[in-house]
């Protein structure tokens, strides 16, 4: 008695009939007839009543059906056991990232992780949220760390990781380097520079401006905060960023809280819900670090 006897056997209970049986498990209606007897004579008992049209259980047959299936049940539990732990030793994760974050967090869950699991190969790529989340769902990234102004992607796991407001950033010479607090209208009278559309903080910075009827003028764009935060100490307009991203540049530029901008942006790592094996783990990593 082997698994693929007990499979044509389930087979043939479940469908009533040999042939249809046989086309169910890609085989000749000759070939499951044979295993079916081979199965008979190993048990030493007839399990079907072939003295009709349809294959009906005997009672012997009826008897072995419920432990043919769970038999069955348990080879596929034993195989899955097997090829989560091959994955975990052969796998592949790709990790998205969204441009310019400096998320050390992130890189020590990678570290610990590759420490642990040496053979998975582990790749990381860079790019806009929008373009992160969308390749996400597509299944060419296990994971992303991405920033977001919105209710979480629909249909994927997320764990927030910060969230913060967004602040602007004037050198000491700009008309507004006086002030501690300034108001959206009043930024919006002054050249604004930004992330990109499709980042978290852009986003919020939009939905904030369009909430109260503004239409500010954006006058630069750059991927990386440093580079808005350069531009900003040239005099090129009002810096708009998170709080975090200014901090580093304290002694170049004045930081003004934003009294009515109230969408914070936030950091959050996605995945799908289909995880496999190496995805799963390192979320654990992730869920440490990160907490």
């Amino acid at each position: 008695m082997d698994l693929r006897q007990l499979e044509y056997f389930v087979a043939v209970a479940e469908e009533g009939n040999f042939t249809r049986a046989a086309e169910r498990v890609h085989i000749s209606q000759s070939g499951i007839s044979a295993q079916i007897r081979q199965l008979e004579h190993d048990l030493g008992a007839i399990l079907f009543d072939r003295s009709s049209r349809i294959a009906t259980l005997t009672t012997a047959g009826r008897a072995a059906l419920e432990h043919a299936r769970a038999a069955l049940t348990s080879a596929d539990a034993v195989r899955q056991a097997v090829d989560e732990v091959n994955e975990l030793i052969r796998g592949r994760l790709v990790v998205g990232m969204v441009t310019a974050c400096a998320a050390t967090p992130l890189f020590d869950a990678l570290s610990e992780f590759h420490l642990a699991h040496p053979g998975v190969e582990v790749a990381l790529i860079e790019g806009h949220t929008d373009l992160l989340v969308e390749r996400v769902r597509a299944g060419s990234l296990d994971i992303a760390l991405v920033g977001t102004a919105t209710a979480p992607p629909a249909g994927l796991e997320t764990l927030p990781i910060l969230s913060e407001g967004l602040v602007a950033a004037v050198p000491p010479e700009h008309p507004l380097s006086s002030r501690r607090r300034v108001t959206l209208a009043e930024i919006g009278r002054h050249p604004i520079l930004c992330l990109p559309e499709g980042t978290g903080i852009r986003t919020a910075l939009d939905l904030d401006f369009a909430a109260r009827g503004i239409r500010p003028n954006i006058a630069l764009q750059a991927s990386d905060p440093d580079a808005v935060a350069d531009l900003a100490v040239r005099g090129l307009g009002v810096a708009i960023l998170s709080e975090s991203m200014v901090t580093p540049h304290d002694d170049r530029l004045r930081k003004l809280r934003i009294a009515d901008a109230t969408t914070p942006a936030v950091l959050a790592l996605v995945w799908s819900t289909d995880a496999n094996p190496a995805l799963r783990e390192f979320v654990r990593y992730s869920r440490k670090v990160f907490a």
